[in-house]
């Protein structure tokens, strides 16, 4: 069964011209149009991923999305922005949302991402490659966790992503836009600040492991040791 996506918006226009092209590709497509309504919807339905507007009657897209990462719920999550407000973007990401796009979009675009993002959690559910040690930081892929010493990282999935993207090219200098292509899917090139930001997390909470995400100025990060 092809998967559906829930469309979370209260402009009438915005389902609508999402719902087309998306149905065009062959998913499924249910729409709400309040946040109470989306959270409902996801308990009920089970999408595969959500569209989810920031700007939403009775709960706000950013409330939606903190109360589904606080249930441990994995459902994919893109945010629309209505201002290309980089603070918008940054609490969303922090919240656990897998990626934004900012309104008005090109519904070619919109298609891209959901595609792109359910294209990585489909890689998450293959078989994991070897586990990974550099110095006192372990990463194993098959229980997607990774520590230091004895102490276990709390990080979320794109967290996990990015840093063994980086552990499987330690020492390489890797763009922000191969990084998005490795670790998220993408394969259309908007915004980096996704990266910036996940890179941010992850140095904060690897604090003084051993191995360090190094920023090479004007082309990426590299992992070294």
């Amino acid at each position: 069964m092809p998967e559906l996506i829930l469309l979370v918006d209260d402009e009438a226009s915005i389902i609508q011209l999402a719902q087309l092209y998306l149905e065009r590709e062959g998913f499924r497509v249910a729409s709400v149009g309040d946040g109470q309504a989306a959270l409902d919807a996801v308990a009920s339905q089970n999408p595969a991923l959500i569209v989810l507007d920031v700007m939403l009657p009775n709960l706000d897209g950013f409330e939606v999305c903190r109360r589904l990462r606080a249930d441990d719920n994995p459902v994919a999550i893109l945010m629309l922005t209505a201002r290309d407000d980089d603070i918008d973007k940054i609490v969303g990401l922090e919240l656990g949302a897998d990626d934004y796009l900012t309104k008005p979009f090109n519904p070619r675009e919109l298609v891209a991402r959901v595609k792109a993002i359910l294209r990585r959690d489909a890689r998450v559910s293959q078989p994991a490659s070897a586990a990974i040690d550099l110095g006192d930081l372990s990463i194993d892929p098959s229980s997607r966790e990774a520590s230091i010493g004895e102490i276990q990282l709390d990080l979320r999935a794109k967290e996990f992503d990015l840093l063994l993207t980086l552990a499987e090219n330690r020492g390489r200098v890797l763009s922000r836009e191969k990084l998005l292509e490795l670790a998220w899917g993408f394969d259309f090139y908007g915004q980096t600040r996704t990266v910036d930001v996940h890179v941010a997390h992850l140095r904060k909470k690897m604090g003084n492991c051993d191995v360090q995400i190094e920023t090479v100025t004007g082309i990426g990060y590299k992992l070294v040791v």
